[in-house]
Protein backbone atom coordinates (compact mmCIF):
# COMPACT_ATOMS: atom_id res chain seq x y z
CA UNK A 1 0.00 0.00 0.00
CA UNK A 2 1.06 3.54 -0.68
CA UNK A 3 -0.32 4.84 2.64
CA UNK A 4 2.12 5.94 5.35
CA UNK A 5 3.18 4.07 8.47
CA UNK A 6 0.64 5.80 10.72
CA UNK A 7 -2.18 4.80 8.39
CA UNK A 8 -0.90 1.23 8.25
CA UNK A 9 -0.76 1.04 12.02
CA UNK A 10 -4.25 2.50 12.27
CA UNK A 11 -5.59 -0.08 9.80
CA UNK A 12 -3.97 -2.91 11.75
CA UNK A 13 -5.66 -1.65 14.91
CA UNK A 14 -9.04 -1.32 13.21
CA UNK A 15 -8.83 -4.82 11.73
CA UNK A 16 -7.67 -6.41 14.99
CA UNK A 17 -10.65 -4.90 16.81
CA UNK A 18 -12.84 -7.34 14.88
CA UNK A 19 -10.70 -10.48 15.32
CA UNK A 20 -12.61 -12.09 18.22
CA UNK A 21 -16.08 -11.73 16.69
CA UNK A 22 -14.81 -12.86 13.28
CA UNK A 23 -13.19 -15.90 14.88
CA UNK A 24 -16.53 -16.73 16.51
CA UNK A 25 -18.29 -16.41 13.16
CA UNK A 26 -15.76 -18.57 11.31
CA UNK A 27 -15.79 -21.13 14.14
CA UNK A 28 -19.57 -21.47 13.90
CA UNK A 29 -19.26 -21.82 10.13
CA UNK A 30 -16.40 -24.35 10.12
CA UNK A 31 -16.67 -26.25 13.43
CA UNK A 32 -12.88 -26.21 13.77
CA UNK A 33 -10.84 -24.04 16.14
CA UNK A 34 -7.74 -24.02 13.99
CA UNK A 35 -9.52 -23.67 10.66
CA UNK A 36 -11.45 -20.72 12.12
CA UNK A 37 -8.24 -18.96 13.11
CA UNK A 38 -6.75 -19.69 9.68
CA UNK A 39 -9.89 -18.29 8.03
CA UNK A 40 -9.69 -15.09 10.06
CA UNK A 41 -6.02 -14.66 9.26
CA UNK A 42 -6.81 -15.12 5.56
CA UNK A 43 -9.61 -12.55 5.94
CA UNK A 44 -7.23 -10.03 7.52
CA UNK A 45 -4.64 -10.53 4.78
CA UNK A 46 -7.26 -10.11 2.03
CA UNK A 47 -8.64 -7.00 3.74
CA UNK A 48 -5.18 -5.48 4.06
CA UNK A 49 -4.30 -6.17 0.44
CA UNK A 50 -7.56 -4.80 -0.97
CA UNK A 51 -8.20 -1.98 1.48
CA UNK A 52 -7.39 0.67 -1.14
CA UNK A 53 -10.39 -0.68 -3.12
CA UNK A 54 -12.73 -0.49 -0.12
CA UNK A 55 -15.07 2.32 -1.04
CA UNK A 56 -16.79 2.69 2.32
CA UNK A 57 -20.28 2.03 0.95
CA UNK A 58 -20.70 -0.39 3.86
CA UNK A 59 -19.07 -0.39 7.29
CA UNK A 60 -15.62 -1.92 7.72
CA UNK A 61 -17.28 -4.60 9.88
CA UNK A 62 -19.76 -5.57 7.14
CA UNK A 63 -16.96 -5.66 4.58
CA UNK A 64 -14.87 -7.95 6.80
CA UNK A 65 -17.84 -10.29 7.29
CA UNK A 66 -18.29 -10.46 3.51
CA UNK A 67 -14.64 -11.46 3.08
CA UNK A 68 -14.83 -13.96 5.98
CA UNK A 69 -18.00 -15.53 4.57
CA UNK A 70 -16.35 -16.04 1.18
CA UNK A 71 -13.28 -17.55 2.83
CA UNK A 72 -15.46 -19.98 4.83
CA UNK A 73 -17.61 -20.92 1.82
CA UNK A 74 -14.44 -21.68 -0.14
CA UNK A 75 -13.16 -23.86 2.72
CA UNK A 76 -16.50 -25.70 2.91
CA UNK A 77 -16.63 -26.64 -0.78
CA UNK A 78 -15.01 -29.97 0.10
CA UNK A 79 -18.27 -30.81 1.87
CA UNK A 80 -16.69 -31.92 5.13
CA UNK A 81 -19.12 -31.69 8.05
CA UNK A 82 -17.58 -31.71 11.50
CA UNK A 83 -19.35 -34.04 13.91
CA UNK A 84 -19.49 -35.50 17.39
CA UNK A 85 -19.15 -39.26 17.93
CA UNK A 86 -22.92 -39.62 18.49
CA UNK A 87 -23.55 -38.03 15.08
CA UNK A 88 -21.64 -40.85 13.35
CA UNK A 89 -22.18 -44.11 15.22
CA UNK A 90 -24.49 -45.85 17.67
CA UNK A 91 -23.67 -45.87 21.37
CA UNK A 92 -21.35 -48.75 22.27
CA UNK A 93 -21.98 -51.03 25.27
CA UNK A 94 -18.99 -51.13 27.61
CA UNK A 95 -18.43 -54.83 26.90
CA UNK A 96 -17.76 -53.96 23.23
CA UNK A 97 -15.79 -50.77 23.83
CA UNK A 98 -12.84 -50.30 21.49
CA UNK A 99 -10.80 -47.14 20.96
CA UNK A 100 -10.81 -46.52 17.20
CA UNK A 101 -9.52 -43.08 16.18
CA UNK A 102 -10.72 -41.13 13.16
CA UNK A 103 -8.86 -38.31 11.38
CA UNK A 104 -8.77 -34.86 13.01
CA UNK A 105 -10.95 -33.32 10.30
CA UNK A 106 -13.83 -35.60 11.34
CA UNK A 107 -14.47 -33.89 14.63
CA UNK A 108 -16.19 -30.82 15.94
CA UNK A 109 -13.46 -29.11 17.94
CA UNK A 110 -13.52 -27.28 21.29
CA UNK A 111 -12.82 -23.55 21.50
CA UNK A 112 -11.88 -21.28 24.44
CA UNK A 113 -14.63 -18.74 25.12
CA UNK A 114 -12.13 -15.88 25.16
CA UNK A 115 -11.20 -16.44 21.51
CA UNK A 116 -14.77 -16.29 20.15
CA UNK A 117 -16.98 -14.35 22.58
CA UNK A 118 -16.48 -10.58 22.43
CA UNK A 119 -16.96 -8.61 25.62
CA UNK A 120 -20.46 -7.14 25.85
CA UNK A 121 -22.39 -5.19 28.46
CA UNK A 122 -25.70 -6.71 27.32
CA UNK A 123 -26.52 -9.91 29.32
CA UNK A 124 -29.03 -11.09 26.69
CA UNK A 125 -26.49 -10.65 23.89
CA UNK A 126 -23.86 -12.50 25.93
CA UNK A 127 -26.29 -15.37 26.57
CA UNK A 128 -27.10 -15.76 22.85
CA UNK A 129 -23.40 -15.72 21.99
CA UNK A 130 -22.64 -18.48 24.52
CA UNK A 131 -25.58 -20.62 23.45
CA UNK A 132 -24.46 -20.37 19.83
CA UNK A 133 -21.06 -21.99 20.46
CA UNK A 134 -22.29 -24.86 22.65
CA UNK A 135 -21.47 -28.29 21.28
CA UNK A 136 -25.05 -29.42 20.60
CA UNK A 137 -25.89 -26.23 18.66
CA UNK A 138 -22.58 -26.33 16.80
CA UNK A 139 -23.20 -29.94 15.79
CA UNK A 140 -26.59 -29.02 14.36
CA UNK A 141 -25.10 -26.08 12.47
CA UNK A 142 -22.74 -28.51 10.76
CA UNK A 143 -25.72 -30.35 9.28
CA UNK A 144 -26.88 -27.25 7.38
CA UNK A 145 -25.80 -26.43 3.83
CA UNK A 146 -23.06 -23.79 3.95
CA UNK A 147 -25.16 -20.81 2.82
CA UNK A 148 -28.04 -21.74 5.15
CA UNK A 149 -25.47 -21.90 7.92
CA UNK A 150 -24.23 -18.39 7.10
CA UNK A 151 -27.78 -17.00 6.95
CA UNK A 152 -28.77 -18.55 10.27
CA UNK A 153 -25.66 -17.28 12.07
CA UNK A 154 -25.93 -13.77 10.63
CA UNK A 155 -29.66 -13.45 11.26
CA UNK A 156 -30.20 -15.38 14.53
CA UNK A 157 -26.87 -15.03 16.33
CA UNK A 158 -25.55 -11.69 15.08
CA UNK A 159 -28.99 -10.09 14.55
CA UNK A 160 -28.31 -8.77 11.07
CA UNK A 161 -31.26 -7.56 9.02
CA UNK A 162 -32.41 -9.69 6.10
CA UNK A 163 -31.48 -6.88 3.71
CA UNK A 164 -27.93 -6.75 5.15
CA UNK A 165 -27.49 -10.51 4.77
CA UNK A 166 -28.86 -10.38 1.22
CA UNK A 167 -26.32 -7.70 0.32
CA UNK A 168 -23.48 -9.66 1.89
CA UNK A 169 -24.40 -12.86 0.04
CA UNK A 170 -25.30 -11.09 -3.23
CA UNK A 171 -28.81 -12.52 -3.17
CA UNK A 172 -32.41 -11.39 -2.55
CA UNK A 173 -34.20 -10.79 0.72
CA UNK A 174 -36.72 -13.46 -0.29
CA UNK A 175 -33.89 -15.96 -0.77
CA UNK A 176 -32.44 -15.08 2.65
CA UNK A 177 -35.82 -15.50 4.35
CA UNK A 178 -36.36 -18.84 2.63
CA UNK A 179 -32.92 -20.11 3.68
CA UNK A 180 -33.56 -18.97 7.25
CA UNK A 181 -36.91 -20.78 7.35
CA UNK A 182 -35.32 -24.03 6.15
CA UNK A 183 -32.45 -23.69 8.61
CA UNK A 184 -34.85 -23.10 11.51
CA UNK A 185 -36.84 -26.18 10.51
CA UNK A 186 -33.68 -28.31 10.55
CA UNK A 187 -32.71 -26.95 13.97
CA UNK A 188 -36.17 -27.70 15.37
CA UNK A 189 -36.09 -31.22 13.94
CA UNK A 190 -32.67 -31.98 15.40
CA UNK A 191 -33.08 -30.28 18.76
CA UNK A 192 -31.95 -32.58 21.54
CA UNK A 193 -33.79 -33.13 24.83
CA UNK A 194 -32.50 -30.69 27.42
CA UNK A 195 -30.84 -28.50 24.79
CA UNK A 196 -32.86 -25.53 26.05
CA UNK A 197 -31.53 -25.92 29.57
CA UNK A 198 -29.58 -22.77 30.35
CA UNK A 199 -26.19 -22.75 32.01
CA UNK A 200 -26.25 -19.56 34.07
CA UNK A 201 -23.68 -16.86 33.38
CA UNK A 202 -22.10 -16.67 35.84
CA UNK A 203 -22.94 -20.11 37.19
CA UNK A 204 -25.65 -20.04 39.83
CA UNK A 205 -24.95 -21.39 43.31
CA UNK A 206 -26.37 -24.86 42.63
CA UNK A 207 -24.41 -25.25 39.39
CA UNK A 208 -21.18 -24.16 41.08
CA UNK A 209 -21.79 -26.65 43.90
CA UNK A 210 -22.38 -29.37 41.28
CA UNK A 211 -19.02 -28.58 39.65
CA UNK A 212 -17.26 -28.52 43.03
CA UNK A 213 -18.70 -31.95 43.81
CA UNK A 214 -17.66 -33.16 40.34
CA UNK A 215 -14.06 -32.04 40.87
CA UNK A 216 -13.96 -33.78 44.26
CA UNK A 217 -15.46 -36.98 42.81
CA UNK A 218 -13.21 -37.05 39.73
CA UNK A 219 -9.96 -36.18 41.50
CA UNK A 220 -10.84 -38.72 44.20
CA UNK A 221 -11.88 -41.20 41.48
CA UNK A 222 -14.96 -41.93 43.57
CA UNK A 223 -17.36 -43.68 41.21
CA UNK A 224 -20.20 -43.73 43.75
CA UNK A 225 -20.01 -39.96 44.15
CA UNK A 226 -19.66 -39.48 40.39
CA UNK A 227 -22.70 -41.65 39.68
CA UNK A 228 -24.78 -39.39 41.93
CA UNK A 229 -23.82 -36.38 39.77
CA UNK A 230 -24.45 -37.92 36.34
CA UNK A 231 -27.86 -38.03 34.69
CA UNK A 232 -28.98 -41.62 34.17
CA UNK A 233 -28.75 -41.06 30.38
CA UNK A 234 -25.50 -39.08 30.50
CA UNK A 235 -23.24 -39.33 27.46
CA UNK A 236 -19.44 -39.60 27.41
CA UNK A 237 -17.40 -38.95 24.27
CA UNK A 238 -13.64 -39.03 23.63
CA UNK A 239 -12.59 -37.61 20.25
CA UNK A 240 -10.52 -38.59 18.27
CA UNK A 241 -12.05 -41.98 19.18
CA UNK A 242 -15.49 -42.66 17.74
CA UNK A 243 -16.55 -44.59 20.85
CA UNK A 244 -19.28 -43.03 22.94
CA UNK A 245 -20.99 -44.37 26.03
CA UNK A 246 -24.44 -43.82 27.52
CA UNK A 247 -25.52 -44.19 31.14
CA UNK A 248 -23.77 -44.08 34.49
CA UNK A 249 -22.93 -47.79 34.62
CA UNK A 250 -21.04 -47.85 31.33
CA UNK A 251 -19.34 -44.50 31.95
CA UNK A 252 -18.04 -45.38 35.41
CA UNK A 253 -17.27 -48.92 34.21
CA UNK A 254 -15.08 -47.48 31.46
CA UNK A 255 -13.34 -45.17 33.90
CA UNK A 256 -12.37 -48.07 36.17
CA UNK A 257 -11.16 -50.30 33.30
CA UNK A 258 -9.75 -48.71 30.13
CA UNK A 259 -9.76 -45.32 31.85
CA UNK A 260 -8.13 -46.50 35.09
CA UNK A 261 -4.83 -44.60 34.47
CA UNK A 262 -6.83 -41.38 35.03
CA UNK A 263 -7.11 -42.13 38.76
CA UNK A 264 -5.36 -39.42 40.74
CA UNK A 265 -5.85 -36.75 38.05
CA UNK A 266 -5.97 -33.00 38.67
CA UNK A 267 -8.59 -30.71 37.09
CA UNK A 268 -8.01 -27.06 36.15
CA UNK A 269 -11.12 -24.99 35.23
CA UNK A 270 -11.45 -23.58 31.71
CA UNK A 271 -14.19 -21.68 29.90
CA UNK A 272 -14.97 -23.61 26.73
CA UNK A 273 -17.83 -23.49 24.20
CA UNK A 274 -19.98 -21.40 26.51
CA UNK A 275 -19.92 -24.24 29.05
CA UNK A 276 -17.99 -25.18 32.18
CA UNK A 277 -14.96 -27.30 31.48
CA UNK A 278 -11.68 -28.58 32.87
CA UNK A 279 -8.19 -29.32 31.69
CA UNK A 280 -7.44 -32.81 32.98
CA UNK A 281 -3.89 -33.72 33.96
CA UNK A 282 -3.23 -37.35 34.85
CA UNK A 283 -0.28 -38.68 36.88
CA UNK A 284 2.97 -38.94 34.90
CA UNK A 285 4.73 -42.15 36.07
CA UNK A 286 7.92 -41.32 34.14
CA UNK A 287 8.58 -37.65 34.97
CA UNK A 288 6.50 -37.34 38.10
CA UNK A 289 3.87 -34.66 38.49
CA UNK A 290 1.03 -34.56 35.98
CA UNK A 291 0.78 -34.69 32.22
CA UNK A 292 -2.05 -33.33 30.01
CA UNK A 293 -4.74 -35.84 29.15
CA UNK A 294 -7.95 -34.10 28.05
CA UNK A 295 -9.98 -30.94 27.79
CA UNK A 296 -13.30 -31.85 29.38
CA UNK A 297 -16.50 -30.04 28.38
CA UNK A 298 -19.51 -30.57 30.66
CA UNK A 299 -23.17 -30.21 29.75
CA UNK A 300 -25.56 -29.64 32.67
CA UNK A 301 -29.33 -29.92 32.93
CA UNK A 302 -31.65 -30.00 35.95
CA UNK A 303 -28.85 -30.28 38.47
CA UNK A 304 -27.07 -33.22 36.81
CA UNK A 305 -24.25 -33.66 34.30
CA UNK A 306 -25.76 -34.82 31.01
CA UNK A 307 -22.69 -34.63 28.77
CA UNK A 308 -19.08 -35.43 29.58
CA UNK A 309 -16.95 -34.72 26.50
CA UNK A 310 -13.21 -35.37 26.60
CA UNK A 311 -11.02 -33.99 23.81
CA UNK A 312 -7.82 -35.99 23.99
CA UNK A 313 -5.41 -34.37 21.49
CA UNK A 314 -3.66 -32.41 24.21
CA UNK A 315 -0.68 -31.30 22.09
CA UNK A 316 -3.20 -29.22 20.12
CA UNK A 317 -5.71 -28.24 22.78
CA UNK A 318 -3.59 -27.25 25.77
CA UNK A 319 -1.59 -24.55 23.91
CA UNK A 320 -4.88 -23.24 22.46
CA UNK A 321 -6.12 -22.74 26.05
CA UNK A 322 -2.75 -21.31 27.18
CA UNK A 323 -2.29 -24.25 29.51
CA UNK A 324 1.09 -25.70 30.59
CA UNK A 325 2.14 -29.10 29.28
CA UNK A 326 3.22 -30.31 32.72
CA UNK A 327 2.15 -29.80 36.34
CA UNK A 328 4.55 -30.35 39.19
CA UNK A 329 3.52 -32.90 41.81
CA UNK A 330 2.97 -30.30 44.50
CA UNK A 331 0.86 -28.10 42.20
CA UNK A 332 -2.83 -28.80 42.62
CA UNK A 333 -3.89 -25.85 40.48
CA UNK A 334 -2.56 -23.49 37.85
CA UNK A 335 -3.99 -20.23 36.76
CA UNK A 336 -7.09 -20.76 34.64
CA UNK A 337 -6.40 -20.89 30.92
CA UNK A 338 -7.87 -18.57 28.28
Amino acid sequence: MANGTATSTDLDTRLEAHRTELTGYCYRMLGSSFEAEDAVQDTMVRAWRSYDKFEGRSSLRSWLYRIATNVCLDMLTAGNKRARPMDLTESTPLAQAALSPRPDNTWLEPMPDARVLPTTEDPAEAAVAKESVRLAFMATLQQLPAKQRAVLILREVLAWKASEVAELLDTSVASVNSALQRARATLAERQEPGADAAVSDPLDEDQQKLLDRYVAAFEGYDMTALTALLHEDAVMTMPPFDLWLTGTRDITGFMTTLGAPCAGSRLVPVQVNGLPGFAQYKPDPEKGGFTPWAVQVLEISDGRITGFHCFLDTQRWFPLFDLPLHLEAETDQVEQGA
